[in-house]
């Protein structure tokens, strides 16, 4: 890996991280059968976005070999499947295309397919939802799933016109009208509760920070006032204008972009892109 343009307080990081690419059995953190979510917190996936955090570019060659990899599991429909066994679900697929357009291959045609594979998929209630009941099939599970719903939003931010188009509204509006229901739903039980209040950094599961960061970059969020109160949530909690990262999985605690109970440069950057989006509307 070439680490020009990594700032040099991060590369031990980035090392950090690449010490972890065999661990699975094969080479870019996954299994001799391709599993993309095998081994959190580094697996394929969430290994690759931190790179990209750090300031790994996306066209340096170890990640182009990640992206084949990805890619390599990409079905003619647009899904994704991130393991051999088991059903391929919609959550899966956004993790998975949500890391290709992060990796700016968001006008390959393939990427285009997984597009219209979630417009196609949308559920009444605008977002997306996994059939997996693990939980039984209580009056919550008839919602879609929130995570999902934010990671689909994020990926779809890499679309063409993603701001003029009513179907990612309506998943704008699913996700704000969590913020008032609060509790646990969907099949997956996601609710807004303490640990979703929690800053957790880098971005990795649905809370605070990264809810509102992604509805940031949608016009029918900026001004809602759900979203004006995630905001003032969020800022509340930082210190000195910078933010504080109070949840951190123990696996990513010896590096030094993430550390738990102290402020991240990185991640004040996040909340400075926040700020950036709502002037631009």
């Amino acid at each position: 890996m070439n680490n020009m343009g990594i700032e040099q307080k991060y590369a031990s990081d980035v090392e950090t991280i690449l010490s972890y690419r065999y661990d699975n059995g094969e080479d870019y953190w996954t299994t001799a059968d391709h599993k993309l979510l095998k081994g959190a917190p580094y697996t394929t996936l969430e290994s690759v976005l931190y790179l990209l955090e750090l300031g790994v570019p996306s066209d340096d060659e170890l990640m182009k070999n990640v992206a084949e990899l990805i890619f390599s599991n990409w079905k003619e429909d647009g899904r994704i499947k991130i393991s051999s066994t088991g059903g391929i679900y919609p959550c899966h697929t956004a993790l998975a295309v949500n890391v290709l357009c992060h990796m700016c291959y968001f006008d390959d045609d393939r990427v285009k397919k997984s597009f219209a594979y979630f417009l196609n998929t949308q559920q009444e209630d605008g977002g997306w939802k996994c059939n997996k009941y693990s939980f039984g099939r209580g009056k919550e599970t008839k919602y879609s799933t929130p995570y999902t719903t934010l990671v689909v939003l994020d990926l779809f931010r890499y679309s063409l016109d993603f701001n003029n188009d009513a179907r990612l509204n309506k998943a704008v509006d699913f996700l704000l009208e969590h913020w008032i229901i609060r509790k646990p739903i969907s099949p997956c039980h996601y609710g807004i509760g303490t640990l979703f209040m929690q800053i957790e950094y880098p971005f990795r599961s649905y809370n605070l920070f990264y809810y509102v960061y992604v509805l940031s970059f949608y016009d029918r969020a900026k001004k809602d006032s759900h979203f004006l109160e995630a905001l003032k949530a969020l800022e509340l909690k930082m210190v000195n204008e910078e933010i504080l990262v109070e949840r951190v999985v123990p696996k990513l605690a010896k590096l030094n972009f993430c550390k738990k109970g102290k402020t991240s440069e990185l991640a004040t950057k996040r909340y400075r892109e926040i700020l950036q989006n709502i002037v631009d509307l």
